[in-house]
């Protein structure tokens, strides 16, 4: 699916803000009736446009009031290696996010935990350790100022 009309981009801006809503609602926001705007989500998943639906926890309401962001340095970067790395972090549940980057550092991780002392467990038992591990520099979050899923939409 390579270009999306406006009512695929309007679809996905209320589906992006609102993953709850009914296909009758979602249908009647973006000017469809009810089978045709089933027929575009379906498309847009099977395209892999829309990769899923979750709820958005609070992590602190359920007791993860730490989020560090991790910088990971490799040992090596061939391709096994870091697909390794990769696979042993998908490993990890603390670890929510992991991208590799281009430059100095190989990999950032953004890591929830229950407390200082949890993390810091988690870091020198788990991650610290992990296969081809160089270095590790952290960051823990003091606040967060913005915060939104997805991607713009017009």
């Amino acid at each position: 699916m390579d270009s999306f009309d406006k009512i695929d981009r309007r679809l996905l801006s209320e589906l992006q803000a609102e993953g709850r809503v009914t296909n009758v609602e979602l249908a009647k926001r973006v000017g469809l009736t009810a089978p045709p705007c089933l027929r575009r989500m379906r498309a847009l998943e099977d395209a892999g446009v829309i990769r899923g639906y979750h709820a958005d926890i609070d992590p602190a309401k359920m007791g993860f009031s730490i989020t560090v962001f991790a910088m990971v340095s490799l040992k090596s970067q061939a391709e096994a290696d870091l697909r390794a790395f990769e696979e042993h972090m998908r490993a990890l549940p603390d670890v929510r996010e992991c991208h590799m980057l281009n430059g100095e550092i190989d990999f950032i991780l953004k890591i929830v935990s229950r407390d200082l002392q949890s993390f810091q467990e988690f870091l020198t038992s788990r991650l610290t350790p992990a296969p081809n591990v160089a270095s590790v520099k952290t960051s823990l979050t003091i606040r967060t100022a913005k915060q939104i899923p997805g991607v713009p939409l017009d």
